[in-house]
């Protein structure tokens, strides 16, 4: 016959409830202290499992339910690691967003983009009485950049320099392409923008359409000074 095994605080509990009886303590006595042993233990045991059944905290697997003050050293190695990855990783993103933006802001949404000056420019050949007789409805006249071989990325880049000459003044110069229903050509842009200026301004805005018609001006400011309407000269000296 097998022997009954029973749990081992069982006999200190059989020792104690023995002496407690011999020395005629009051029951209620027994039981609180066989409550509080019983109690004790099953804390102890209880604590004892939870620490061996919880998992090793690393840089992967730490979520963060684990509390500071029962990690090791190696496991707070482990955290502050992980916690310091995650820093980088925000500040990286915040910092990669703000040039995003930026750039956006620069190409496409600034006055001063290439972006707006083609979209301004491309709505003045839309309105010009001469360039809409030359290719049809205004409405109907589409501009685009350079084409492109796939239909997806058709005629998306335009075509543009920026340089700044020895006396300070940028140039923007650029050209993109114009279509309606009559007729095809060619927009050509030149802006300048003097240390002094804030903003752009036209030296010559044209429209090249196919053999057999003329140029049609909208800006051109060499036209201006030979009419006497630009700048003049004094003792050598050009004046603005």
């Amino acid at each position: 016959m097998k022997a009954i095994q029973r749990p081992p605080h069982a006999s200190s509990l059989r020792r104690l409830s023995s002496l407690c009886l011999r020395r005629s303590f009051p029951r209620s006595t027994v039981r609180v202290v066989f409550s509080r042993s019983f109690t004790a233990q099953r804390s102890l045991k209880a604590n004892s499992t939870s620490s061996t059944s919880r998992k090793h905290v690393t840089i992967v697997n730490d979520d963060g339910r684990v509390r500071w003050g029962e990690l090791s050293a190696r496991e707070k190695a482990a955290r502050t690691t992980q916690q310091g990855i995650n820093l980088v990783v925000v500040i990286a993103g915040v910092a990669l967003t703000g040039a995003v933006v930026a750039l956006l802001y620069t190409e496409v949404f600034s006055y001063d983009s290439k972006t707006s000056h083609f979209n301004r420019a491309a709505d003045r050949i839309k309105r010009d009485p001469k360039c809409i007789e030359l290719l049809g409805d205004g409405k109907k006249i589409q501009a685009f950049g350079e084409p492109s071989w796939s239909r997806w990325a058709r005629n998306r880049v335009i075509a543009s320099t920026t340089e700044k000459d020895r006396w300070g003044t940028e140039h923007l110069r650029m050209h993109f392409y114009v279509e309606g229903p009559l007729n095809s050509g060619v927009v050509n842009l030149h802006m300048t923008k003097k240390p002094s200026q804030d903003e752009y301004e036209y030296k010559f805005l044209a429209l090249d359409v196919k053999a057999g018609h003329q140029r049609i001006y909208l800006e051109n400011a060499d036209a201006k000074k030979e009419s006497g309407k630009g700048p003049t000269k004094m003792f050598g000296v050009r004046w603005w």
